[in-house]
């Protein structure tokens, strides 16, 4: 990774405060034994297999909270072209358009603005992971019996967010140096969410090709 793009990547440049595992919890263990395994430059494929002995649901919100920040810092980095008149749609190609929807403002699927769609994303992704009614953070304590629908619909949500930035943004990215670190990080949120089967394959669909060639 060039020193400009590092600088990109180090510098915080996400909209809102990562959500932290705490030293010394079972959920920080977790976190360190999936980085561990990813450092060590092991298989995507492999590297996200559920570990002997341990809790799906564990393994599931380490994920989900990790690719909430890396996706977060994606789009960090591609935002500023990313505007109301670039994108007044949020959309993935002519043929796939997102409609937000959510329990407050939004009730009906409204079409919304690129950035207006992410932001409203992110924020409400961070909400439900700071929930400690579905994001326990304390040892012991239960998931919920709605957890494994959550994190679905996080996920599905993230995976928009590369639908756009491949389909609308990637010129950027290129021109960043940034192709090989997003590549990487789709590839392991891929293999992922394919793994525990956490996405619809229509929600895949916009990416396929690009898919077909990139996680064989």
């Amino acid at each position: 990774m060039s020193l400009a793009l590092k600088q990109v990547f180090n510098k915080d440049r996400t909209f809102r405060p990562k959500r932290k595992f705490e030293p010394g919890t079972q959920r920080f263990e977790l976190h360190k034994k999936a980085q561990a395994s990813l450092n060590a430059g092991l298989d995507l494929k492999l590297a996200v297999q559920l570990p002997h002995g341990e809790d799906l649901n564990d393994w599931v919100a380490v994920h989900v909270v990790d690719f909430f920040n890396r996706i977060n810092l994606i789009y960090g980095t591609i935002s500023d072209s990313c505007t109301d008149q670039s994108c007044p749609v949020m959309s993935g190609g002519p043929k796939y358009e997102y409609r937000w929807q959510d329990e407050h403002k939004y009730k009906r699927p409204t079409a919304l603005s690129a950035p207006k769609y992410m932001s409203l994303l992110m924020d409400w992704i961070e909400v439900q992971i700071n929930n400690e009614q579905i994001f326990p953070t304390n040892v012991g304590t239960p998931f919920p019996k709605t957890f494994m629908q959550v994190a679905k619909k996080i996920l599905s949500r993230l995976f928009r967010v590369f639908v756009h930035v491949y389909i609308h943004h990637f010129d950027r990215v290129s021109h960043m140096g940034a192709e090989a670190h997003v590549n990487t990080c789709y590839k392991h949120f891929y293999y992922f969410v394919t793994e525990f089967n956490l996405t619809d394959h229509k929600e895949l669909e916009p990416l396929k090709e690009m898919t077909t060639r990139m996680c064989h």
